[in-house]
């Protein structure tokens, strides 16, 4: 005879931890996804696709006298889906610098899991950003999707060179007036070290004027004493031929 009141009682057990793991599976769960919601996005809204969205969806007032307005020219939204583009880009990029950086972090737990799930929802964003402009471009053109965003990394590589070539040039006089600066104070040390080794080549100068003077006093203290000795034998000279 099977004792049902003994099998009651691990059945009730059973169905009561199965009931307790599920609500507080359940509990977590949404705890869970309302904290996801509540973290701080890792990017700014994304104006880009908003204007496309906006340029996509607007309709036009229609202009006096007519019943229609014409819809938005195809050129513009193929231009601010272009634009959304790029900015998916940038947006891609800095995703791959920073997770392995990221996930180092992690790992030597330097930065929480906050910090981690909002990075991990801004990757998963950008891929669900990347397929929805490629099937919008294959919409306008089929294939499109295929080189758009080829299109849109040359156009980030042009700009920032722009942005880098502003940068330059407005440092350009900061840097100017710097070297200018320098040059003068270079120019400054120059001229000091270069007196100062002019000033002992002086002093041998002064005392070599010093002694050509007093060699030359010698030249005519010497010239003149040699001619009145001259002067004595000529008058003996003459003396002597009158006594002939």
């Amino acid at each position: 005879m099977v004792d049902w009141i003994g099998l009651v009682v691990p059945f009730a057990y059973l169905s009561i931890l199965v009931g307790s793991l599920a609500t507080f599976s359940s509990l977590y769960r949404k705890r869970k996804a309302a904290k996801a919601t509540s973290l701080e996005p890792w990017f700014p809204q994304h104006l880009q696709r908003d204007i496309y969205l906006t340029l996509l969806h607007l309709e036009p007032e229609p202009a006096p006298g007519k019943e229609k307005a014409p819809p938005v020219p195809e050129s513009v939204l193929k231009a601010a889906l272009l634009r959304r583009a790029v900015e998916d880009i940038h947006r891609i990029l800095q995703v791959r610098n920073s997770k392995q950086a990221l996930s180092s972090l992690l790992q030597r737990g330097s930065v929480g899991d906050d910090l981690w799930q909002r990075f991990s929802r801004a990757e998963k964003e950008a891929e669900e950003e990347i397929r929805d402009v490629v099937n919008e471009a294959n919409a306008f053109v089929p294939g499109w999707g295929q080189t758009i965003f080829q299109s849109a990394n040359e156009m980030a590589a042009n700009s920032q060179l722009r942005k880098r070539a502003e940068e330059i040039q407005a440092q350009a006089e900061a840097e100017k007036a710097w070297w200018n600066e320098r040059r003068a104070g270079i120019r400054t040390e120059f001229m000091k070290e270069l007196g100062e080794e002019e000033l002992p080549h002086k002093k041998p100068t002064a005392s070599g004027e010093r002694g050509s003077d007093e060699d030359a006093v010698l030249v005519e203290a010497v010239a003149a004493g040699s001619t009145p000795a001259g002067g004595k034998g000529g008058a003996a000279a003459k003396k002597r031929k009158g006594k002939k």
